[in-house]
């Protein structure tokens, strides 16, 4: 027993060491951080959790917080993150010894009288006279690989590394649901608004219509004029149907994000309602903790990880394998005394690849090759993730001055039509000028809802490239239960 003892205390010793790299997190230098960005920074003083409750539209709120819920392609995500769980909790079980137990019973009874042979479940021949026999058996079988070289541990570390992955492309995936609420909601409004502006611009054009037909039957104006008048109010006519094509499509949109039919929201948003406005200024000074914050940089992070811990399970294939195997028997003719005696026995073998034609060692060959494919696809989303902030950033600027400069464009070109068109009714102006006025006024107006539009999108696009929308403090994890009893089990 002590020589045993001995051996185990060994192994366990050996099993200490491991051939796999230590994975190390990457420099803001080695990730092509430009200077004045720091992976490590302090997050921003803003809370952009729950972004979308800054627009202050109650009906945009509870859109977000239903497709947070409900949204088919989170559920989706769900399943993989629970999936990752339970591949790690088989990781993690190759840490232990396996157990096994057995018990058999046996009975002989002779057909005729004489010597009856019986051979026992554990090999042991019994002879009877003319009576029958009853033998009872127990066994317990136990086996465990020792990692001697850390191929189990870095196993372990990969599927551990591959659950947190998967639990950030969870949260990247509910960013990119909220983010799509939000923008088709703003789009949605903008069509109403666009909407507003046709059939007001038609009612415009009807009215023209009648004026230009009065002033030609008093012989004031040739037919061109009446021709021209119901040429602009066609035109206008015709842009309302894709407007309203294009509404209902975002809205369609919206309620699928929700996890409902179609035409699900119809109601809900028939109300024509302003376009959301968002705060002013957003974060100003912004440090980079957008590494920490983005989901998808963290999952890149984590893949990487995982692809590092995996070089480890390739290389430890390469090296002598240590296996511990042992038994416990016991049988007897009756239940009661079958464990009287006790039998047992401790096994070890050492395995080693002698010749496998470089298989293994393409395999760690391999596995280095994924891991710098790991590694370039974390650098790539590091990069990603600064384009999206700097693009949103400008974007949002964009929108803002265009606000501002067809804010001023639609005043004036709202008093040229005024004036226009009263010269129209008096005889001063022909009608091409009126026309040209009031087609003037429709594209600024169509411009300062464009304009708005773009504005509350680009709002959206920047708190997703800043990684708002989850509480980056928490690295998700699967529930205990699936989401929903329909599933099948």
């Amino acid at each position: 027993m002590k020589h045993v003892s001995s051996v185990l205390f060994c192994t366990f010793l050996v099993s200490a060491c491991s051939v796999g790299p230590t994975y190390r997190p990457s420099s803001a230098a080695d990730l092509g951080v430009p200077d004045g960005w720091s992976v490590v920074a302090a997050p921003a003083a803003e809370d952009l959790t729950r972004w979308w409750s800054k627009f202050n539209d109650p009906v945009l709120t509870r859109l977000v917080d239903q497709a947070s819920a409900s949204n088919l392609d989170l559920a989706q995500a769900i399943a993989r993150l629970r999936q990752a769980r339970e591949q790690l909790a088989v990781s993690q079980a190759s840490l232990f010894p396996s157990l096994s137990g057995s018990a058999g019973y046996s009975r002989t009874e002779p057909i005729r009288g004489g010597v009856t042979t019986t051979t026992l479940p554990n090999g042991t021949v019994t002879t009877t006279g003319s009576g029958g026999r009853s033998s009872f058996s127990l066994g317990l079988d136990a086996s465990y690989q020792v990692d001697l070289f850390g191929g189990v541990r870095s196993g372990v570390a990969a599927s551990r590394a591959d659950y947190e992955a998967a639990g950030f492309d969870y949260a990247t995936v509910l960013l990119s649901v909220e983010s799509e609420v939000a923008r088709n909601y703003v789009l949605a409004r903008a069509y109403q608004a666009q909407l507003d502006n046709a059939k007001a611009s038609l009612a415009i054009q009807d009215d023209n219509l009648e004026i230009v037909g009065f002033r030609v039957q008093a012989g004031l104006v040739s037919s061109l004029d009446a021709e021209q008048a119901r040429a602009s109010r066609a035109q206008t006519a015709a842009a309302i149907a894709p407007i309203e094509q294009q509404y209902n499509a975002a809205v369609s949109r919206i309620a699928v994000l929700t996890g409902q039919a179609p035409g699900a929201l119809k109601p809900l948003l028939a109300a024509p309602q302003p376009i959301p406005v968002g705060p002013a200024d957003v974060a100003a000074g912004i440090p980079a903790n957008i590494l920490r914050q983005r989901p998808d940089v963290r999952a890149a992070e984590r893949n990487l990880a995982a692809a590092t811990a995996q070089i480890g399970v390739a290389k430890a294939q390469l090296f002598p394998a240590l296996n511990l195997s042992g038994s416990l028997s016991a049988n007897a003719g009756n239940f009661s005394s079958v464990l009287d005696t006790i039998t047992g026995g401790l096994f070890a073998s050492l395995s080693q690849v002698i010749f496998d034609g470089g298989r293994l060692s393409a395999q760690v060959r391999a596995s280095r090759a994924a891991a710098d494919g790991a590694f370039a696809a974390y650098k790539s989303s590091v990069l990603t993730a600064l384009e999206d902030v700097e693009n949103a950033v400008m974007a949002l600027r964009s929108a803002t001055e265009r606000e501002q400069q067809f804010a001023i464009a639609y005043d004036a070109a709202s008093n040229s039509a005024i004036l226009a068109r009263s010269q129209y009714r008096s005889g001063l102006t022909d009608f091409t000028t009126l026309n040209t006025q009031e087609a003037a006024l429709i594209s600024a107006r169509n411009g300062l809802v464009q304009a708005r539009s773009d504005k509350g999108t680009a709002l959206i696009a920047l708190y997703g490239a800043l990684g708002g929308g989850w509480d980056s403090a928490v690295t998700p994890t699967a529930p205990a239960a699936p989401p929903s009893a329909s599933a099948p089990n």
